[in-house]
């Protein structure tokens, strides 16, 4: 006859050095790191938006001739893009 401890809904409690716990734990890591680097590419890309939406002058300002503000700030939002991504596959 099956113990009560058998049953489906009755788990053993996990012990500190399990394969579960190290498991859960590296998922509670990366969770946070997503979190955090869907955090700072928010801010840039609507850090770049508002300044779409409330300095269209300076961003139309050339840095050099062919290069505007607005052209080279859209390069750095996407490098980020690109950056976070990295770090995060890595």
């Amino acid at each position: 006859m099956p113990s009560v401890s058998d049953s489906p809904g009755n788990t053993p409690p996990e012990q500190p050095g399990s394969t579960k716990t190290a498991v859960r734990q590296l998922a509670s890591q990366r969770w946070r790191i997503a979190i955090a680097m869907t955090a700072v590419m928010m801010a840039v890309y609507f850090g770049f938006i508002l300044l779409v939406a409330f300095a269209p002058n300076w961003l139309g300002q050339t840095v050099t001739p062919g290069l505007s503000f607005g052209i080279a700030l859209g390069v750095v939002v996407i490098f980020t893009a690109w950056l976070l991504t990295l770090l995060y596959v890595r």
